[in-house]
């Protein structure tokens, strides 16, 4: 008897440990051994290089081979990799800049030079392949962005390239149906997360000349929104992804990533950042803030900190920001247009109460009168953060904003942010990319357009003006076109940040052309 229970309890071990070695396996490359040993030993410079190599086996058969390889006395990592992963990056930026050409023309020819697609499915890639052409940013981003693209799109239009931008719509229309929502890039560790909705904008811009090409993209609008909203109406829920229920029941949105690990394109900068953190659960915390973070755009900034000065205090989840919640107002007024040339009344009229709720809550929420400026909301604390950003030009841009809102937002905007080369992004000097000395072409487009909807043409005219002369100063320098640029210290080439500066650069070289346009015609007004 005693045998037969050793025997029994024998075989329960072994299915235990069976079943407890099959629950281990990792799910993707990402949770594999080999791929966190690997970003923690910093082969590479940037985190990113790795994530963007193709491995010649599944993960599952490559973490078989890294566990066996690794127990031996002669085991090199970067040997491991070299064996075991290409290098597949697609066309690189190397090219002889003519300085006898203008910058503009310059920015003309980079538009072939940073086009690439339709894209073969390549096995194992953590590309996402596109089946239309489409412009990358530039330097390590050799993938589509999906906030980028709205400003590069501008470029293409301005420069009369309305093919390859209709062909950037389709693909981003192409994510939509393919997998729900815009990723934040192609890439498949971007998954998790989209980024700042911009595609309303994009189809809106597309369709100037003839207003019916809406119709055509109303059910990619329609599934983007439902992305958004998802939980909006689940009645016993108040907090569910994107969608923040107030304790008055009235409803805004936050950016937010499923994820809470390290972000695989920076794992060692997340795991150093949080390895002061004991409790695991805080851990988590602080990698969906920073994931989260992400989704915003602005990765990272002092305008998600919870604590001034503090990095690690970042809480992104739990604000409800300015730019996305005008971005969402966008996407429900183009869906009420779309639907009412679509014949559609009944959407339409639904989409319109929506977008006018949701200015009311702008203006109830977002606005800080004792400031006179836009400022996000922190929702777990029912107050204003106290950082000033030009995220408070989105209701400027959208026309949300009354006359004498719009006139104390320009008076802050002239008196804090306006430097000699154009607009720094926030006041605070904390380090990150997304913080003074930087400014960003996306954000002075935002804040000039804004400014003009409200008839300050002189000071959107300065700025475009200061933000131009520092891009033609640099592109004299280097002959190149940056991603962000110092605008407090104009001795310098560029800004820094998170990582190095990058050449290119999609969204600098279409707001660019777009500010160049703007000029232009005012001269011919003038």
């Amino acid at each position: 008897m005693k045998l037969k229970l050793s025997l029994f309890l024998l075989l329960l071990s072994l299915f235990a440990a069976c079943k407890k070695e099959t629950a281990a396996l990792p799910e993707n490359i990402y949770e594999t051994q080999f791929f966190k040993d690997i970003q923690l030993a910093a082969i590479f410079k940037d985190s990113k290089t790795f994530v963007d190599l193709v491995p010649r086996h599944d993960f599952l058969t490559l973490e078989e081979i890294y566990l066996a390889e690794k127990r031996k006395d002669d085991f090199d990592l970067s040997v491991f990799v070299s064996e075991n992963f290409e290098d597949h990056s697609m066309q690189a930026l190397e090219f002889e800049t003519d300085t006898t050409k203008t910058m503009y023309e310059h920015i003309g020819l980079m538009w072939d030079k940073l086009t690439r697609g339709p894209d073969a499915v390549v096995p194992n890639s953590s590309r996402l392949a596109l089946p239309y052409k489409y412009v990358v940013p530039g330097g390590r981003f050799q993938e589509i962005y999906y906030w980028d693209s709205y400003f590069t799109l501008e470029g293409l239009l301005a420069a009369n390239r309305t093919d390859l931008a209709v062909s950037m719509v389709d693909n981003f229309s192409h994510l939509i149906d393919s997998i729900g929502f815009i990723p934040n890039g192609t890439r498949d560790y971007y998954r998790s997360r989209s980024q700042p909705p911009f595609y309303a904008l994009m189809v809106g811009a597309i369709a100037r000349e003839n207003e019916q090409v809406l119709i055509n993209y109303l059910p990619q609008l329609k599934k983007e929104y439902k992305f958004w909203m998802n939980g909006a109406d689940k009645a016993d829920v108040s907090i569910y992804r994107h969608v923040i229920k107030l304790n008055t029941g009235e409803i805004l949105n936050r950016y937010w990533d499923t994820g809470i690990t390290p972000r695989p394109e920076a794992y060692k900068e997340d795991m150093h950042l949080a390895s002061e953190l004991t409790d695991m659960g805080a851990k988590q915390a602080l990698y969906k803030d920073l994931r989260t973070a992400a989704a915003s755009g602005w990765d990272f900034s002092s305008r998600w900190y919870g604590v001034n000065g503090e990095f690690s205090s970042t809480e992104t989840s739990k604000i409800l920001p300015i730019d996305l919640n005008c971005l969402l107002y966008y996407l429900e007024d183009l869906i009420a247009k779309s639907s009412e040339l679509a014949n559609d009344q009944e959407t339409a009229n639904e989409f319109k109460t929506a977008a006018e709720k949701r200015k009311a809550l702008i203006q109830k929420y977002l606005w800080n009168d004792s400031k006179g400026y836009y400022m996000d909301y922190n929702w777990s604390n029912a107050e204003s953060t106290q950082h000033l950003t030009l995220a408070a030009m989105f209701p400027l841009y959208f026309q949300l904003a009354s006359q004498e809102q719009a006139e104390q937002v320009k008076e802050l905007l002239l008196d804090k942010f306006l430097k000699d080369g154009g607009l720094v992004t926030t006041l605070e000097h904390s380090g990150q990319q997304w913080d003074a000395p930087n400014g960003w072409a996306p954000l002075q487009w935002i804040a000039v357009k804004g400014l003009l909807n409200y008839g300050y043409n002189k000071e959107a005219q300065e700025i475009m003006q200061r933000w131009l002369a520092l891009n033609e100063k640099v592109y004299k320098n280097t002959g190149k076109m940056m991603e962000k640029y110092n605008v407090e210290d104009l001795t310098l080439l560029s800004g820094g940040g998170e990582y190095e500066t990058q050449d290119g650069f999609g969204w600098t070289n279409g707001v660019a052309l777009g500010f160049k346009q703007i000029l232009d015609q005012m001269e011919i007004e003038n």
